[in-house]
C-alpha cells in the first residue's frame, strides 16, 4: 500500500494511505451493482405502470418519455449525492474502506464534488451498456450500431482512468487530478474524520476567539495533527503545529500542546455555531 506524505498550512506532513487497486475495483463493482439493481428496479416499476397503455399523443410519448428520465436522475446523480452527504464515501467506498479527500487532506469542497462527477463517463457509459446489454441481448448491438463506438470510447476512458491510478503515485484517475481530490484508506495513519466539530457544553467559555481568523482549511489541518500525532504519540508534531498557531494568532500561553490544539477545536466549534 503506498503512502503519500501532504504538507499542511503550518509546514507538518500528514501520512496517508493509497488504498490498493483492487479495493478500487471492487468498489466500482459494487456501486455498478447498486446502480444495476435500481436500474432493473426502475424498470420494473415503468413496465408495471405503463403496462396495457398505448402512446395515442404526442403528449402521451413526452409524458413517458419525461418520468424514464425522472427515474434515471438517481443514476446519474448517485456518486455525488453520495460522495457529499457520506463524507467522501459512495456504498462501494464505505463497504471497501476508502474515502475521498482533497490534496491538501481536507474535506473536498462541493466544487470539487462536482468535478469528480461529471468527469465519470466512463463508469455511466458502463453502467448503460451492461443495462441495454442485460435488458436486449447481443441483438442490441445490431439494432443500435452507434452502440459499437459508444461501447470502444467508454472502453478508452475506463482504459485512461485505469492506467492513471496504477500508475500516478497518488492514484489519481482523471476526475481526482483535475479535481485535486485523493482516494485514501480510511483506516490509515493520518486519515482524516472529515467533520471537525465536536460535541461542546452549551456552558462552555472559548479561551482563543483568535481561531476564528482561521480558514476551515486551517481547522482541517489542526484536526489532523491533532489525530496524527495522538496516534504516534509525537509530541514533537503537536508542539511544532502549536507553536506555529501561537506565533500565528499572536497567542500566549503555556499550555500543553495536545491539550492547546483541542481546545482550539472547542473553541472554534463553539464560536462557529454562535
Amino acid at each position: 500500500m503506498a503512502i503519500i506524505r501532504i504538507p499542511t498550512n503550518f509546514n507538518i506532513e500528514i501520512e496517508f494511505e493509497i488504498p490498493e487497486f483492487y479495493r478500487r475495483f471492487f468498489a466500482l463493482l459494487i456501486d455498478l451493482l447498486v446502480l444495476y439493481v435500481y436500474l432493473l428496479i426502475a424498470g420494473a416499476l415503468l413496465q408495471n405502470i405503463f403496462s396495457g397503455h398505448t402512446v395515442y399523443s404526442d403528449d402521451d410519448y413526452y409524458n413517458y418519455s419525461f418520468i424514464r428520465l425522472i427515474f434515471m436522475v438517481p443514476v446519474f446523480a448517485y456518486h455525488l449525492v453520495c460522495e457529499i452527504t457520506m463524507r467522501g464515501q459512495s456504498i462501494g467506498k464505505k463497504i471497501m474502506g476508502i474515502r475521498v479527500v482533497s490534496e491538501t487532506g481536507s474535506k473536498p469542497t462541493i466544487s470539487q464534488f462536482i468535478i469528480r462527477w461529471l468527469l465519470r463517463v466512463s463508469d455511466y457509459a458502463v453502467i448503460l451498456i451492461i443495462f441495454l446489454y442485460a435488458s436486449y441481448g447481443p441483438g442490441v448491438f445490431i439494432f443500435i450500431p452507434s452502440l459499437r463506438w459508444f461501447t470502444l470510447l467508454a472502453l478508452a476512458f475506463l482504459g485512461t482512468d485505469t492506467i492513471l491510478v496504477i500508475s500516478s503515485k497518488k492514484g489519481q484517475r482523471l476526475g481526482d487530478i483535475l479535481a485535486k481530490t485523493i482516494l485514501i484508506h480510511t483506516s490509515a495513519k493520518g486519515s482524516i474524520n472529515e467533520t471537525v466539530f465536536m460535541n461542546v457544553e452549551e456552558n462552555y467559555v472559548p479561551s482563543f476567539p483568535q481561531i476564528m481568523n482561521l480558514s476551515d482549511k486551517d481547522i482541517n489541518s489542526i484536526k489532523s495533527i491533532l489525530e496524527t500525532s495522538r496516534k504516534r504519540g509525537d509530541y514533537r508534531i503537536a508542539e511544532a503545529a502549536s507553536e506555529k498557531i501561537k506565533n500565528h494568532l499572536h497567542i500566549n500561553s503555556s499550555m500543553y500542546p495536545f491539550d492547546f490544539l483541542e481546545v482550539l477545536l472547542k473553541d472554534y466549534n463553539y464560536l462557529s455555531v454562535k
